[in-house]
Formats: C-alpha cells, sequence, structure tokens
C-alpha cells in the first residue's frame, strides 16, 4: 500500500512519515500543493492524506484537482481547520474522512486503515514490467510466474522501484522510504540489498545510472 502525506509542518510530516513507515506502508510525501499534484499525477497512490492549510495551492484546491482526474482514490483530510463548516466543504469536494488537529496518531492509522480496506476491492495490486510482476498484497515478486526469494528488506526496495519505474531513484531516497528515518542517509547499505536483488532478477533489470541512483524500465 502506497501513500501520499501532505502536510507543511515539517516536524509533523516526518513524525508521520516515520509512523506510517513503521508500519510496513510505502509513503511519499509533499509540503506544498503544487508537489502534491506532481507527486499525484506522476505516481501511483491507494490513500492521500491532505493538510489544507498548504502555501503556493491550498488543500482544497488541489483536492478539486484530483477529483477531476480520479474519483475513487481515499483523501483524508487532516487539517487544523476544525470547524464544521470547513468539514462540510471538505466532504461535499470528495473527501472521504476528515480528522482535526491536534490528533493521536492511532486514530489517524486506523482511519486510514479503514479507508484502504473499503477501497481495496478496486487497487490494483498487480505491478508489472516486462515479464516480472509484483503483487503488493501477498508481498511476492514473481519471473515468468516463479517466485522470486527477496528478503523483507529487498522486497520494499523493489516494491518502491516499480512504482517509482522509469525514474531514477536515489540512494538517500531509497533510505528515506524504506528505513527508519533515523537511519544515517550516507550508509551505503542499500547496495548491499540491491547487488543481493540482482543476482535475483534477470540481467541488467535494476539499473544505475552512476552518481544519480537506481531505476527499472
Amino acid at each position: 500500500m502506497k501513500i501520499l502525506i501532505v502536510e507543511d509542518e515539517i516536524t509533523l510530516l516526518r513524525a508521520l512519515l516515520k509512523g506510517f513507515r513503521k508500519l510496513g506502508y510505502m509513503v511519499d510525501a509533499a509540503e506544498d500543493g503544487e508537489q502534491t499534484l506532481d507527486l499525484y499525477f506522476d505516481n501511483q497512490y491507494n490513500l492521500i492524506i491532505l493538510d489544507l492549510n498548504l502555501p503556493k495551492v491550498d488543500g482544497l484546491d488541489a483536492l478539486r484537482e484530483i477529483r477531476k482526474e480520479n474519483k475513487e482514490i481515499p483523501v483524508l483530510i487532516l487539517s487544523a481547520r476544525s470547524e464544521v463548516n470547513d468539514k462540510i466543504i471538505g466532504l461535499d469536494m470528495g473527501a472521504n474522512d476528515y480528522l482535526a488537529k491536534p490528533f493521536h496518531f492511532d486514530e489517524l492509522e486506523a482511519r486510514a486503515r479503514a479507508l484502504l480496506r473499503r477501497n481495496f476491492k478496486t487497487a490494483d495490486t498487480i505491478i508489472a514490467c516486462g515479464e516480472i510482476k509484483l503483487n503488493t498484497a501477498l508481498k511476492k515478486a514473481l519471473w515468468r510466474d516463479a517466485e522470486v526469494q527477496l528478503t523483507k528488506k529487498e522486497y520494499d526496495i523493489f516494491e518502491y522501484l516499480l512504482l517509482h519505474k522509469g525514474k531514477i531513484v536515489s540512494g538517500e531516497e531509497l533510505i528515506e522510504a524504506v528505513w527508519e528515518s533515523d537511519v544515517d542517509i550516507f550508509t551505503n547499505a542499500f547496495k548491499v540489498h540491491i547487488n543481493a536483488m540482482r543476482k535475483k532478477l534477470p540481467d541488467d533489470f535494476i539499473k544505475n545510472v552512476k552518481g544519480q541512483g537506481y531505476y527499472v524500465e
């Protein structure tokens, strides 16, 4: 499951990223409305957690643009705008749920889980890339319909690369996405996992651009 978290309070954003990643979710982050729309239209998400008070493009305006293109993706509004009228506007514009700040992370995660469960039957759980298929529900990778034995960390890296196929992903981005947020971003641990994965996958499936990162196509 992949979530886009939109929040301009950096401390809160980092806490949310750490909390959801610790629970095994793949998470992207946006700090303003413009970045939100760029990420949304370039990626596939199962849930968006959206703040309203955003720089550049307001959260409600971002929601309006998202709903023009996709009526199904669950959107949970997370905002300090706790007045009833703001909630009604957000829900009328297509949000599925609304949680006012301050809040407990456990409640946010429970609401997110409920929305993901409700939408699971319509979610695409198979990511295909040539002869490789990834079943995100079963957490399995298949090559020519035979399972590729990946460790949990290898699977997480592979899923992130496939979700961003065709784009170069830097080592720092992989570490932020797959490891705990307090891991040293200069560690080379991810290279060990990628080298191990390459031995299990078709030749040159995971490509490297020196000094920039890795990608699949």
